[in-house]
């Protein structure tokens, strides 16, 4: 136990959860992803049940029970509201969609090119099979820059 020179035990776990808590709210701040505030608001319970002499142990209870519940309680609102709404982007509207092959598909050369909704796309196969050009495939997925296909019996979108 960290007992400073001059401080009684009392003293001294209250200079700890302190510190604790203004740690725990410093990585939260630069973090900026709600990963620490449970574990500083347990810090502020024990610090707060230290300043009125609450024996160690019940101070190390109050951190963990309130750590826990408020991480029990709050992480699922933060999950539905923040960041929860994905923006499809205009290029997720050709997933599904059957392409016409127009340069041969062969991921072993790295060639490859489908037009879909009047655009046209460079493309790999997702199975690795080979596509002539005139050939009709199913848009699956979308890697960088490159539309993933599969031919429409084995797509699964």
């Amino acid at each position: 136990m960290l007992i400073l020179h001059g401080m009684s035990a009392d003293s001294a776990m209250t200079f700890v959860w302190l510190i604790a808590m203004v740690v725990l709210l410093a990585v939260e701040i630069i973090t900026v992803n709600l990963t620490t505030i449970w574990f500083a608001l347990g810090a502020l319970a024990a610090l707060i049940s230290s300043l009125f002499g609450a024996p160690v142990w019940l101070q190390v209870v109050w951190f963990l029970v309130l750590s826990i519940v408020a991480l029990a309680v709050t992480k699922p609102l933060v999950k539905k509201y923040v960041n929860s709404k994905t923006q499809p982007t205009n290029a997720d509207m050709v997933i599904g969609k059957t392409c016409v092959v127009m340069e041969p598909i062969d991921n072993v050369r790295g060639t490859g090119a489908v037009t879909v909704g009047g655009k046209t796309w460079t493309a790999r196969s997702d199975s690795g099979d080979v596509f002539a050009p005139g050939e009709r495939v199913v848009a699956v997925r979308i890697e960088g820059v490159k539309l993933i296909v599969a031919a429409p019996e084995h797509a699964s979108v």
